[in-house]
């Protein structure tokens, strides 16, 4: 109970920032909710607390020791082979029932089937998480890695164009950024951890991230190929949900939202299950408390993802049609509403703990979460920059990743694994499902002919920004360390014999 306590207090002071902003702006004449939307989104905001709350005890339990327990295990067992046929599996099937890959394949239906885009990211998830756990066993580099498969990214990006489907290439990169949701985040950054702890090593920390920056690459690339294929109607039909229509439906999203997370929990546990039997053969109280820790995983995500559909999605709709009106104000509020959205989001917190955990408090929650706040706030305010003024996602995203990969080779290995891990956690559930509405809002009415180009895309922006702000938190680290080093360097020198020799006496006799 203390624990669920804990974990209720960290989520209240996540959500609150989000929801006094949304209230606030309520307040001033520049929108105008009713009543009822109000007490609505009140009430969910309040759901979500408890979701998030619940969802992260659950990560604690569950979802982290059973991806340790996994790596270790198969790895120990030295039946690599085994692993990566796992591996695979895992993240095909984890991906086909990510909730949040469903958010963004119901808002894209009108333009590609929702099965074909939800099989489709599941088979690049499944490619790069074994492309991943290879890469952890060879320790090969992670940025030399990333340097090539962008690369081949953006050659895939130039065929879309020159064949005249340029419209896809926003949505093709939203596919990374939602592939990286609640549930298969903990889990796959603790198979990593589990993998290169148990491969050891004097590099085994750094060894254990970049799962999670890998298995957003192949996403990209797999909706890019499909795309190069798409043919028929391309329009877009813009979605017509509000709160009162989501609560007429309350009951069904209820119990869709149940067998989203019902479906996703099962394949993971059925996997865990086979190999507990056959390979891990954990302790009996292990058990009891993964057990227990899915149960409040359920629970939690169950909670908290009808709070974002039934209370969040609607309202982030509307206040981008009703501030597309003021073109400044809009910029800034989305500037505001990214800097405190990312606390929200569940697989954040997971992030910054491991983070903390693994790099021994070289790098601590409050710095990843003012570098994460930055950079997703400006994220959302380029991306309504954009589509303001009307230009392509590419502008954007070529650039940003030329300084992100770039930076990767003046700063540590282990920033850039957690810079590129972060930039998949960031754009999680309320990302597709409040900003990404509040974009597609704000795109309807300045040129509702082009949100498939426009207002996608908003959720690649908020997993490229932080590859650089975090990053650059490393590259502040290490001109930092020379500088003091400097400094004392400068004082040694300028100091003469005398106290030199009365420096090092006092330290050989302890004073």
């Amino acid at each position: 109970m203390k624990a669920v306590l804990l974990k209720l207090r960290e989520s209240f002071v996540s959500v609150l920032p989000v929801t006094v902003i949304v209230l606030i702006l309520a307040a001033t004449p520049l929108v105008s909710f009713t009543g009822t939307e109000l007490a609505v989104f009140s009430v969910s905001a309040v759901f979500l607390i408890l979701g998030i709350g619940l969802f992260n005890l659950g990560a604690d339990l569950a979802m982290t020791p059973m991806g340790e327990h996994i790596g270790s295990g198969l790895t120990k067992s030295k039946k690599i082979t085994v692993l990566i046929a796992v591996c695979l599996l895992m993240g095909i099937f984890i991906t086909i029932a990510e909730p949040d890959l469903s958010v963004l394949a119901e808002q894209v239906s009108s333009v590609i089937n929702n099965v074909v885009l939800i099989a489709t990211v599941g088979a690049g998830v499944g490619l790069f998480l074994v492309i991943a756990v290879i890469k952890i066993i060879t320790r090969k580099s992670l940025s030399t890695m990333l340097m090539f498969f962008y690369m081949v990214l953006f050659m895939v990006c130039a065929l879309l164009i020159d064949s005249g489907k340029k419209s896809f290439l926003a949505m093709s990169f939203d596919s990374g950024g939602v592939t990286t949701g609640p549930i298969t985040v903990p889990f796959i950054m603790a198979l990593g951890v589990g993998i290169a702890t148990t491969i050891g090593g004097r590099n085994s920390n750094e060894n254990s991230f970049g799962l999670i920056a890998l298995c957003s690459v192949g996403p990209i690339l797999a909706v890019l190929v499909l795309s190069l294929t798409a043919k028929g109607d391309l329009s877009y039909t813009t979605p017509s949900y509000t709160v009162a229509s989501e609560m007429g439906n309350f009951g069904k999203i209820l119990l869709v939202t149940c067998r989203e997370v019902v479906i996703a929990l099962a394949l993971i546990v059925a996997f865990f299950v086979i190999l507990q039997f056959t390979v891990l053969k954990l302790p009996k109280d292990k058990i009891i408390r993964i057990i227990i820790g899915i149960a409040y995983t359920f629970f939690g995500l169950v909670i908290f993802l009808t709070a974002v559909k039934v209370g969040f999605m609607p309202i982030g709709l509307k206040l981008g049609k009703e501030l597309a009106a003021n073109e400044t104000v809009l910029i800034i509020f989305g500037l505001v509403l990214g800097m405190v959205v990312v606390l929200a989001e569940p697989a954040i917190h997971v992030l910054n703990k491991q983070v903390e955990e693994v790099t021994g408090g070289g790098v601590t929650k409050k710095e990843m979460l003012i570098a994460l706040c930055c950079g997703v706030g400006l994220a959302i305010a380029l991306s309504m920059v954009r589509i303001i003024y009307d230009f392509s996602l590419l502008y954007y995203l070529i650039p940003g990743y030329l300084i992100s990969l770039g930076l990767s080779f003046f700063v540590p290995k282990l920033y850039t694994a957690i810079a590129f891990d972060s930039g998949g956690v960031a754009s999680g559930p309320l990302t597709s499902g409040f900003i990404l509405p509040l974009a597609i809002g704000a795109c309807s009415v300045i040129a509702e002919e082009q949100i498939l180009s426009l207002a996608f895309g908003v959720v690649a922006m908020v997993a490229m920004i932080p590859l650089i702000t975090i990053q650059a938190l490393g590259f502040k680290a290490i001109m930092s360390a020379k500088a003091r080093n400097r400094i004392a360097m400068k004082r040694i020198l300028a100091a003469d014999d005398e106290q030199v020799i009365n420096f090092v006496w006092s330290k050989k006799n302890g004073k």
